[in-house]
């Protein structure tokens, strides 16, 4: 199997698909790797560095995808990539389907078979290459918020950890699942009043357990939503259901009675967000005012620490990827059920039923169509 690395073209998107010790592991195991040129500029990784490590430097993207039996990506193909798709490919990348129909459809029309990193899921619930961008994304989320408060940005002038004789300012996550835990751990570590509400008791119970009396906790409804979001200074979104479109839980009355720039940061738009407010925005131009609340909703929010996002992404897309090159698809995916609820497409089928539910469009089980 040849492993092809595209460069990423979606807008400050300066992570790229392998780091040049992923290609060392490939290549020793006797996949060949091809990496387009410039590759990993973004993460400041070389071409000498892959070259070293085994890899082959093409020119162009056509090229990779042309010559490749399996392309790594980090984020979904853009319009521009989609005339590389085609039915032999195995694409392996975070899709998030469940926010783009558009995709969904282009991948089943090109019989593409599409693996997200996104639904790879362990028996324990666990999301194990979704975690680590949840990591990054959640303490992310308090920086870009703690900055964009900040009066000459268009935001309240808060300071989240305040002073000595002065109140802290009061940050408000919604979901305590990965994302929402690490906004905790920053937000906590500047001092701000934090606030996190969730749908299950025992995940309250756990973030209690981890932080004491440094945070409260509350559950997520309706109700306690918009109180606590009237109270925010920086309101974080982290809502994810594996798979699925995320809820619009925030609606646009509770944006409209928080404070006149307070800020909004939803990490979850790359599952379409969780307010009705949201819509997705970019690196180049991160944020839009609505309802006079600062909203952030970059799609890749990570990418902005690539050169950390990088290798922690390689870290745990490794083993699957070797897994997939050395067993072929059928073999790997039949002897690992975490990596086979990662398939999305498969032989112009949809086959994750969270997307297929998303969209209301048909669903057929993976096993039906390999037997395992």
């Amino acid at each position: 199997m040849i492993v092809g690395i595209p460069k990423e073209i979606k807008d400050h998107e300066y992570r790229v698909g392998i780091v040049p010790s992923g290609v060392r592991t490939l290549a020793e195991a006797g996949i060949k790797v091809i990496v387009e040129k410039s590759a990993g500029i973004g993460s400041n990784i070389p071409d000498n560095e892959y070259e070293e490590s085994g890899a082959e430097i093409v020119e162009s993207a056509k090229e990779v995808y042309e010559k490749s039996d399996m392309i790594i990506k980090v984020k979904e193909p853009l319009e521009e990539e989609y005339d590389y798709l085609r039915e032999d490919l195995i694409l392996y990348t975070f899709l998030h389907l469940a926010s783009s129909r558009s995709l969904t459809e282009e991948l089943l029309k090109r019989k593409v078979t599409a693996i997200g990193y996104e639904t790879i899921q362990l028996e324990n619930g666990l999301l194990p290459l979704l975690t680590p961008m949840s990591e990054i994304a959640g303490k992310l989320s308090v920086q870009v918020g703690a900055s964009f408060l900040e009066k000459e940005r268009g935001g309240r002038g808060v300071l989240l950890g305040g002073v000595p004789g002065v109140l802290p300012g009061k940050v408000i996550i919604i979901g305590g699942g990965t994302a929402g835990i690490n906004a905790a751990k920053i937000a906590c570590g500047m001092g701000a009043e934090v606030t996190v509400l969730d749908i299950k008791q025992e995940k309250m119970a756990y973030i209690e357990d981890i932080f004491g009396s440094r945070i409260f906790t509350l559950i997520s409804n309706s109700k306690n939503i918009e109180e606590k979001a009237a109270e925010a200074d920086l309101l974080i979104g982290a809502v994810l259901i594996p798979g699925k479109k995320a809820p619009k839980i925030i609606p646009r009355e509770v944006i409209k009675k928080m404070k006149e720039g307070s800020v909004f940061v939803d990490i979850s738009v790359d599952q379409g967000g969780c307010a009705e407010t949201t819509k997705p925005t970019t690196h180049s131009n991160p944020v839009f005012k609505e309802e006079g609340v600062i909203h952030y909703c970059v799609t890749n929010i990570p990418s902005a620490v690539a050169c950390t996002s990088t290798y922690a992404l390689t870290n745990v897309t490794l083993p699957y990827a070797l897994k997939i090159a050395k067993e072929g698809f059928r073999n790997a995916v039949s002897n690992d059920k975490a990596l086979a609820k990662g398939v999305n497409t498969y032989q112009g089928k949809l086959v994750c039923q969270a997307v297929a539910e998303s969209f209301e469009m048909e669903f057929s089980p993976l096993n039906s169509l390999i037997q395992f």
